[in-house]
């Protein structure tokens, strides 16, 4: 079996392709996920203030048998702090019992408020003091990035969006590769699955490689350069979400997959989202 596959960001940090969600995972719940989780593989657990779970993540750490340095840990910026996002950053590591975090994204721009700007710059002089590693955004449309590059001249190195096979957003994930914004799906099976894992492509992968629909869909985003985080709090699942490094789709079965995009958006349109 191949080793799981990182990724270099352009600020010359290192993160894994593959790392574990915990949205709508408790705190209780959340200790025994990352447990699980890290005894499988993962090294990377993407986490949020509005998950309300960053003190489980916190003592799932704390208690793991794995050293810091090898753990990739990103949490984000709520909507509400975009003007006081040093507080909400400090108020993140103690939850998270941690000196520093490897990824801090914006949760959302919310253009509404229009305080996008003003929390980067924040977010840029809280990397400077070592607080974060790496920096980037999640949810941002060309014109929101296009306008942090222009007044403060940094670049986020990830862009967390809304994609799966229904919604691929091909233009910006090829506008952020332009920028040298590294993708980063989130809601990778279309919550579940849903309108996806029964597509007759799918099943068919599924049946040639000896793998589940998930499997492949994962798979589809490793092998279209995106970094991907599934979440999921079954034991069995967060251990198949995993087992992926054994196979490659061709660049004929990506594109077959590429044409089950409907521009289907699940989840809130980040132009209008003020949460």
């Amino acid at each position: 079996m191949a080793n799981p596959t990182v990724i270099k960001l352009q600020d010359g940090n290192v993160m894994p392709q593959l790392g574990l969600g915990v949205w709508q995972a408790s705190n209780e719940e959340v200790i025994t996920v990352i447990q699980k989780a890290l005894e499988v593989g993962y090294r990377s657990i993407d986490t949020a203030a509005a998950y309300k779970n960053e003190e489980g993540v916190g003592k799932a750490l704390k208690n793991a048998s794995v050293n810091r340095e090898e753990l990739f840990i990103t949490t984000k910026l709520w909507n509400d702090d975009h003007k006081r996002p040093r507080e909400a950053l400090l108020d993140s590591l103690k939850k998270l019992q941690l000196d520093y975090i490897d990824l801090y994204l914006m949760h959302w721009p919310v253009p509404a408020i229009d305080h996008y700007v003003e929390a980067w710059k924040g977010m840029i002089e809280l990397q400077k003091e070592g607080l974060i590693k790496s920096i980037g955004v999640c949810n941002f449309q060309i014109h929101h990035l296009q306008r942090l590059i222009d007044e403060t001249g940094v670049t986020p190195v990830i862009n967390q969006i809304e994609l799966h096979p229904l919604m691929q957003q091909r233009q910006l994930h090829a506008w952020n590769a332009t920028h040298k914004i590294q993708t980063e799906s989130w809601s990778p099976l279309a919550q579940g699955g849903k309108g996806v894992f029964d597509q007759k492509v799918i099943r068919d992968l599924a049946d040639k490689y000896g793998k589940t629909p998930a499997q492949i869909v994962i798979r589809w985003h490793l092998d279209s350069g995106l970094v991907v985080i599934p979440k999921s709090v079954t034991p069995s699942r967060i251990a198949e979400n995993f087992d992926v490094w054994d196979f490659r789709l061709d660049k004929d079965e990506l594109g077959e997959i590429a044409k089950l995009d409907q521009g289907k958006r699940l989840g809130p349109d980040p132009d209008q989202f003020g949460g």
